[in-house]
């Protein structure tokens, strides 16, 4: 096995749009999708399953295991308004060759449902504590900031970003391909991948809330944030002691070297 889809349901769904968020930086992205489907109580009709995940699995209080995964879910709209697809998951690959692959089994899948548009969700690492985060935008196809930025997003991002890492880039750029549009929402974080940061997914909400024009009460992120943690720490903790053997075992040679911040996830 390399990376599946397992579909459990096949919905009808009227002119969707996707939205992503997985792991990454402060679990901006992650946080603020499984807030939404919680929230709006989306159903799950489809997991992902891939090798290029992390090679192990999670050991729940009742001792039963958890399988590193991604998890499609759709909201039906009300009215006139258009359907939701949404990703959430445990993991990201950990290997270029996997991001390409799995963004691409994505994007494919989407494509079944007549997806055209998406919205991907990350965080940017800028080193330090904002008590206001802002959320910086990045688009598919030039010409596309005009029609977002009067949700208050700045769209300055060349000069504060240049690289968007994992999935919420990759599906922008692949979607390309699959003729799909799309907007990237970063909230601004501190950098550390371990700590989750309510406050940048909150913000990262308001305005995804605002695009898709939503109401959506967040009063109860820090609770849904306080539930989470244990699950991340337990899941990054592992994930970085098998990194570290595999570092050890694959690039002995290797020497550290100072990078830039940069967006990852």
């Amino acid at each position: 096995m390399s990376t599946e889809i397992i579909e459990l349901e096949k919905p009808k769904l009227k002119n969707p749009i996707f939205v992503e968020g997985l792991p990454g930086i402060g679990h901006v992205g992650r946080i603020a999708a499984s807030y939404l489907v919680e929230e709006l109580k989306a159903k799950k009709f489809a997991e992902l399953i891939s090798s290029h995940f992390m090679h192990y699995v999670l050991l729940k209080q009742s001792s039963s295991v958890h399988l590193l995964k991604n998890e499609f879910y759709y909201l039906k709209a009300k009215g006139s308004g258009r359907d939701l697809i949404i990703l959430v998951g445990d993991s990201q690959s950990v290997d270029p060759e996997g991001h390409y692959e799995i963004a691409n089994k994505i994007l494919e899948y989407l494509k079944k449902y007549g997806v055209k548009e998406m919205i991907t969700l990350g965080g940017l690492g800028i080193g330090e504590v904002k008590d206001k985060p802002k959320v910086v935008g990045a688009v598919s196809d030039e010409g596309m900031g005009k029609k977002y930025k009067s949700y208050g997003i700045d769209f300055n991002t060349a000069s504060k970003v240049g690289t968007i890492i994992g999935a919420s880039g990759l599906l922008l750029g692949l979607g390309k391909l699959y003729g799909m549009r799309g907007l990237c929402l970063l909230g601004e974080t501190t950098g550390y991948p371990l700590l989750p940061d309510p406050k940048a997914a909150e913000e990262v909400l308001k305005v995804l809330a605002k695009v898709l024009g939503l109401k959506m009460d967040t009063t109860k992120l820090d609770k849904k944030i306080k539930e989470m943690e244990e699950f991340i720490k337990k899941m990054e903790d592992m994930q970085r002691k098998v990194m570290g053997q595999m570092m050890q075992q694959q690039m002995p040679q290797k020497k550290e070297g100072k990078e830039e911040l940069s967006y990852i996830g």
